[in-house]
């Protein structure tokens, strides 16, 4: 009977274990062509079977997306207001969010569940429907082609209270209290005590936020206009409009604009990682 049952866990971990192999094949094949199509010239590209490894470094479709469509080098301006408007919206969130996922986790007052499930409300609502009352907002307050338009919408997220407040809601009280009596205000035991034992939660938030308008194109595409202003998405949307024919280059744009992604992801990926895995077993 035990060895029945042993073949059968044998068998079903196989099962597990090449539904990931599978599943992991299908995740990193398009990443892998992205990143050998940007360094082969687009006869290459186009070749069938595909040659997996370029045969040598075609530096010219790097190149070509950094210097732009009119030699004016504008691509380096959306990297840099892409940067500044994803990392000001990540800050943001992970300030506010954890500023409010502590007041309803750890705080007593009246009306609060009914605060924290109208906030998880707003979820439910699609961005569409509230794009166009935003839109209205931004130009009345003439925000269009700046950074306050592109990030003022995005300071704090739903989700990001929620997942702070569900991170502290296992933190022991008597930490809080202790600090309390020994006449540590709110903000200096949210600043010592609190923050410093959220990092998981922190990171994972920090880098889902950052992701989210690293990767934005619906909202800058209404708010923005002028070239100087653009973000990474409206810019690679207009060169691969115009660079249709260039497959390597188009593949070369996408690879700068992941670059930072997986660089911000493997800088806090031991955080991000523990953060998703001590959610998952609170969850449960």
């Amino acid at each position: 009977m035990k060895t029945k049952k042993r073949k059968q866990s044998i068998f079903i971990d196989i099962l597990i274990w090449a539904f990931l192999v599978v599943a992991a094949v299908m995740i990193l094949a398009p990443i892998l062509f992205m990143f050998t199509a940007s360094m082969m010239p687009a006869r290459e590209i186009l070749k069938m079977p595909y040659r997996w490894i370029p045969s040598g470094f075609e530096a010219e479709n790097f190149w070509i997306p950094i210097k732009g469509l009119n030699n004016d080098f504008i691509f380096l301006r959306n990297i840099l207001n892409s940067f500044i408007v994803s990392g000001a919206v990540a800050l943001t969130t992970v300030l506010l969010s954890a500023l409010t996922g502590y007041a309803l986790a750890k705080f007593r007052f009246r009306g609060k569940n009914i605060v924290f499930f109208s906030i998880m409300a707003t979820m439910m609502i699609p961005f569409e429907a509230i794009m166009v009352p935003l839109y209205l907002v931004i130009t009345n307050f003439h925000l269009q082609n700046s950074y306050a338009g592109l990030i003022l919408p995005f300071l704090v997220n739903a989700f990001g209270i929620f997942l702070m407040r569900q991170y502290l809601v296992p933190f022991p009280d008597e930490i809080i209290d202790a600090a309390r009596i020994d006449g540590a205000g709110e903000f200096q035991i949210f600043r010592r005590i609190i923050l410093p034992n959220s990092l998981p939660a922190v990171a994972t938030l920090a880098i889902l936020a950052f992701r989210t308008q690293w990767d934005n194109l619906l909202w800058p595409l209404l708010v923005v206009q002028s070239e100087e202003m653009k973000t990474i998405p409206l810019y690679i949307t207009k060169f691969t409009g115009e660079m249709s024919s260039n497959e390597g280059a188009m593949m070369a744009v996408a690879v700068i604009a992941s670059i930072p992604m997986l660089v911000l992801f493997f800088a806090m990926s031991r955080y991000f990682l523990s953060g998703a895995a001590v959610y998952s077993s609170r969850k449960g």
